[in-house]
């Protein structure tokens, strides 16, 4: 099927064409009719699935036809991180562009001058982070009552990032009539909830299950104890011949660490994080997507709006301690129909990680014991293997990995 099979109209047909989109996805072959036929929406897609131009080009498209253009926003797209509420707007700015539809973007950490600026001209669809929204309403620079369309994305993440509480107020602000689509990739109790008070006999659209991983990404793991750790990074940098890489820590300090030894070796890398400046974080991006900085180390609240279809490898240089976040890591590669490679370095502190994401996705992760830094010690296996399991992966086979005793308590 082609993006013209769904009935959308010439100038976004266009702007597709010249952005090198002729195939939808799964999701936006789906989500776009459902959304121009008027039914509000609950997408359960992960990263990667292209659910930004399913839920944007047919909100575009209503708007563009019709026939009266009242001053006011008449769509708010609310998104958790900066990173990715840039990312929509730029994807807003592609797909409109043969429209007269004015867009703009909002988020803390700048100055709010060329945001105040750009509303007080007019805006058709506003994409915003939750806490510079409600500070903006608060000054009566946002007025929503010509709201037509409100999208709630990457609902689990303003959960995890402690934002729901300003989504709801965002929520009671919200005119009752107009069309609402909610985006999640997973549906824990509370997101379902909040998606139940806010869906009017919704359609559900579910691509790729999120605790499934792309069928393209090869992912393979690495055991080394935890000084090892930047030392195997590098090693495999540098073995791999890697000409760019997504590199994940725990922590801020962590990501800092790991671009300090990386530096130190002469590997372009820089970080991205909450701590760090707006201006730092973009230039960051941007020197990654140019190809200037080869690593790019990243925390996960940090990484949501990185979108590079042909980043091909992804370590884990901490294993995630939330099982679904591994799914949405590795899901930064094996994008667009490319394949990928997810690396994951586990220590002898993080077996329990290991076993819940391996438990979460189905299968244990092949084991590659051909490395300089080898872990020495006695750790427990993360996952027992059952015989005739078509799943398991390579084990290691030396005596290593033996069950450690118990420890006493100190007293």
């Amino acid at each position: 099927m082609a993006f013209k099979n769904l009935n959308l109209i010439e100038p976004i047909l266009k702007a597709l064409a010249l952005e090198g989109y002729h195939t939808p996805t799964p999701i936006q072959k789906q989500a776009i009719p459902l959304v121009l036929s008027g039914k509000d929406l609950l997408g359960c897609a992960q990263t990667g699935t292209g659910k930004t131009a399913a839920f944007s080009i047919p909100m575009i498209q209503l708007l563009h036809e019709q026939k009266k253009h009242r001053f006011g926003i008449k769509a708010l797209i609310l998104t958790p991180t900066r990173e990715l509420a840039i990312q929509i707007d730029e994807s807003l700015a592609a797909y409109s562009r043969f429209t007269s539809l004015r867009h703009t973007v909002i988020f803390g950490g700048v100055s709010q001058n060329q945001q105040t600026i750009a509303l007080k001209k007019g805006v058709d669809i506003l994409v915003a982070t939750p806490g510079r929204l409600l500070d903006l309403i608060n000054q009566r620079f946002i007025d929503l009552k010509q709201l037509q369309f409100f999208v709630l994305d990457e609902a689990d993440r303003m959960l995890d990032m402690g934002f729901i509480h300003d989504v709801k107020k965002v929520i009671s602000l919200l005119p009752s009539k107009r069309q609402t689509l909610f985006f999640s990739a997973t549906m824990p109790p509370e997101i379902q909830k909040l998606a139940d008070t806010l869906l009017t006999n919704p359609s559900k659209v579910e691509v790729t299950p999120p605790s499934s991983t792309v069928d393209k990404i090869d992912q393979v793991l690495y055991y080394t104890s935890k000084g090892d750790k930047i030392k195997l990074l590098k090693h495999l940098l540098s073995a791999m011949d890697i000409e760019s890489a997504l590199v994940f820590t725990r922590t801020k300090h962590g990501a800092d660490r790991v671009v300090k030894f990386l530096q130190r070796d002469d590997i372009d890398a820089a970080a991205i994080h909450g701590n760090k400046s707006q201006n730092a974080r973009q230039n960051a991006l941007k020197g990654f997507k140019s190809g200037s900085i080869k690593v790019l180390v990243a925390t996960d609240i940090a990484a949501r709006g990185i979108d590079i279809d042909e980043l091909a490898h992804v370590f884990n240089y901490d294993l995630p301690n939330i099982p679904e976040t591994y799914v949405h890591r590795i899901g930064r590669t094996g994008r667009a129909g490319n394949s990928g490679v997810a690396i994951s370095i586990c220590d002898e502190e993080q077996r329990k990680e290991l076993k819940d994401i391996e438990k979460l996705i189905g299968k244990t992760i092949p084991v590659e014991e051909d490395h300089p830094f080898p872990f020495s010690g006695n750790i427990t296996p993360a996952i027992e293997i059952k015989k005739g399991n078509s799943q398991k992966g390579k084990r290691p086979s030396n005596n290593n990995f033996k069950r450690r005793p118990k420890r006493k308590p100190s007293a």
